[in-house]
Parts: structure tokens; sequence; C-alpha cells
């Protein structure tokens, strides 16, 4: 995938799914998991926006469509562009090496990127002192991350092309760490509430996925709420846009 498709991803599909949608809807916890899914598991962007075009034509000739019910959640899709996403592999089996262009090797610019580590700092200091009385060790975990976000920022002031890939991965290792410390201090009570919703959410989609999508997503949603629970920002460069 091209970074800058990579790093666009959300937006675009998004906008293509209000596109057919024919209305901006606010974009629920479960779309956004699903989205991060797909992230996750590499499918190209062009795979996605495939599969949505075809969900949205099998919706169309559907009973419910005929009722007027409106297709609401990207739940629906998660077959359809894994099919498309198949098929792109298969296409693709046995073609050279893709060679990037200009405008995907630097999708941002260095000055938003230092605003995003700067202000993602921030907020992780802000959630430390919150943190602070009751939950001592988390907020030492916040003022970690954040100290480590000030110590790689100076390499987005390398010089030569920056490597998103490699300070994507270092992200990467910070969220991931910061999610094992959120699971772990978590009470009880929140984790029920945050399980309560994704259960109503998935309920209408339970049957249509298999036993992986589900626990893929189940894992996406979970780490969503707990960040924003304890006001912790999320980090890769795909929150960026």
């Amino acid at each position: 995938m091209e970074s800058f498709n990579y790093f666009n991803y959300f937006t675009e599909i998004e906008e293509h799914f209000w596109r057919k949608r024919g209305a901006h809807l606010l974009v629920s916890p479960l779309d956004w998991a699903i989205v991060e899914t797909w992230q996750k598991a590499g499918i190209p962007l062009e795979a996605v926006l495939k599969g949505i075009d075809r969900a949205f034509e099998s919706w169309g000739r559907s009973r419910r469509a005929a009722g007027g019910q409106q297709l609401k959640s990207l739940a629906y899709c998660v077959d359809a562009v894994l099919d498309a996403a198949e098929e792109a592999q298969e296409a693709a089996a046995g073609t050279g090496p893709e060679v990037k262009s200009a405008r995907a090797a630097e999708p941002f610019s260095r000055a938003e990127l230092r605003k995003y580590f700067e202000r993602n700092a921030m907020k992780l200091r802000v959630a430390a002192e919150k943190q602070r009385a009751a939950r001592a060790p988390l907020a030492a975990r916040f003022e970690d991350a954040a100290k480590r976000l000030d110590e790689i920022e100076p390499l987005i002031d390398s010089p030569g092309a920056m490597d998103l890939e490699d300070l994507e991965r270092r992200l990467t290792v910070l969220e991931e760490k910061l999610m094992a410390a959120l699971t772990a201090d978590a009470d009880e009570e929140a984790m029920l509430a945050i399980r309560r919703e994704m259960d109503r959410s998935l309920a209408p989609y339970r049957r249509k996925m298999t036993a992986e999508q589900l626990a893929q997503l189940e894992r996406q949603y979970t780490q969503k709420r707990l960040f924003e629970h304890f006001g912790v920002p999320r980090l890769s460069l795909f929150y960026l846009t």
C-alpha cells in the first residue's frame, strides 16, 4: 500500500461510505474498529472501496432496501471487502515491486508531524496528572510514553527523506505498551460497560462474521474505547489525518 493511501486510509473510507450512503453519519466506534481491523490486516484501500461498492449493490437488491431501510454500518461490508482483498492479492501475484511516487514519500509536512507529536505528548501528560492520585503506576506509564515521544520527535528533522515506516513501527510499539497497561489497570465496571456496548453494536452482525473476524473486531473495539476512557491519544500516524 502506498504511504499516502495508508496514512489517509480512514479519511478515504469514511468519505467514500458517506458518498455511497448519501448522507454524513456520526462514525460509530464499531465502524472505527472495522476500519482499524482492515488497516492492520494490510487490506489495500482500493480493495476496501471496491468492497463497499459491492456491498451497496447487494444491499440495493435486498428486501430491506425495498422496505426503505438504509445501510448504516461498515459491518455489512466486511465480507465484500475481504473478497475484494483476495481478488487484489491474486491479481498482484507475479507482479514486480511497485514504484512509489514522490507524493507517497512524504504525505505529511514535518511541521504537521512535530505538532502531532507535541500534541500527543501533552495529552499523555494531562492523562497522567488525572491518574496520579488513584493510579500512580499507570500515570508513570503515561509519563514514560510522553518522554519517549519527545525522544523520537528529533527523527522528524533528520536529513533526507523521512522513514515513515520506521517512525510508525516505533509508535506502534508505544501504543501496544500503553494498551497492555490500560487493560491491566481498567476496573471491572469500565470493562463491563465497554463489553455491553460492544455486544449491542455487534449483535446484528455476529452471525455473518467468522470467529476470527469477530475476535479481531472485538480487540480493536476494546482498544479504542479504553484509550478514550482514560483520555489517552492514539499515537499511530494513521490517526494524524
